[in-house]
């Protein structure tokens, strides 16, 4: 069991999200997922985010998790900071060490498996892959063994753009604002795709479009929904300054005045 609502039970080897607004929500997730994994025998890591100590940690989860001093003062459940978990100029190979580390641990003292949680936000601005690199490490290193992993990001401080990505990166991925759970569905494959075509009949229409190379048409797409520069970089594979230049020439091609005037053709055409 996952120990998180919405979530139920999982496989081994899970890369679970849980998106939380405050630092009561935080440590309530913490305390459903490391409870379970305490009660079936398993080593607990929790990289604490900067905003919460080791203390405030301990009084939170101690008030929720039946024995959480013993179980603490016995080594099966751990902190670490965010500096030991998260390095950014080395995040992919980092996961995949420490991760070793842990499930050679974990068999050494006899453990039935591993879970560990870190506030790994930060990966989110990242614009060099190094978010998808490090899902994709986390992805491996658990693939048919006996963990689960669970990032927690903070609404607050994330930008829509980020949690799009997010959620992509993670399959299973919930939501607890101010002490309620919350299901956080992506738009399904058909749903997206019908869009996709409403979108590119509506652009077909308006003057200047048969200008517009392939790829224009195709960043085009993306601006209509609402992508950033470096949103339509990842998905296409280019880099954000060639992103940007298709903009530009979009924008020349079919005669706004910015992103926005170009939207605003295609979707009202006044």
């Amino acid at each position: 069991s996952s120990g998180i609502p919405l979530l139920d039970d999982v496989p081994w080897g899970s890369h679970l999200c849980v998106f939380y607004e405050t630092q009561d929500d935080l440590i309530e997730a913490a305390a459903r997922f490391f409870e379970h994994g305490l009660d079936n025998d398993e080593l607990c890591v929790w990289a604490l985010p900067v905003a919460i100590s080791s203390d405030a940690a301990a009084t939170g989860l101690n008030e929720q998790i039946a024995e959480f001093d013993r179980q603490l003062a016995e080594g099966r459940m751990r902190y670490v900071t965010q500096a030991e978990w998260y390095r950014p100029e080395a995040a992919a190979g980092l996961a995949e060490s420490l991760w070793s580390a842990l499930l050679d641990d974990a068999l050494v003292h006899a453990r039935a498996g591993v879970r560990a949680s870190g506030d790994a936000a930060w990966l989110a601005s990242r614009s060099d892959g190094e978010a998808a690199r490090y899902d994709a490490v986390i992805a491996e290193r658990l693939a048919g063994r006996p963990a689960l992993a669970l990032s927690t990001y903070g609404l607050a401080a994330s930008r829509g753009g980020d949690v799009l990505d997010v959620a992509r990166l993670h399959g299973l991925t919930v939501a607890r604002r101010r002490g309620e759970w919350q299901p956080f569905e992506m738009p399904s494959w058909s749903a997206a795709a019908a869009l996709e075509d409403a979108l590119a009949a509506m652009a077909a229409a308006i003057p200047g479009y048969e200008h517009l190379t392939d790829r224009e048409r195709m960043v085009l797409g993306f601006l209509l929904r609402g992508a950033s520069s470096k949103e339509v970089a990842r998905d296409l594979g280019i880099s954000p300054r060639t992103a940007d230049f298709h903009r530009a020439n979009i924008i020349e091609k079919l005669g706004a005045r910015n992103t926005a005037d170009v939207v605003r053709r295609v979707l009202i055409r006044r």
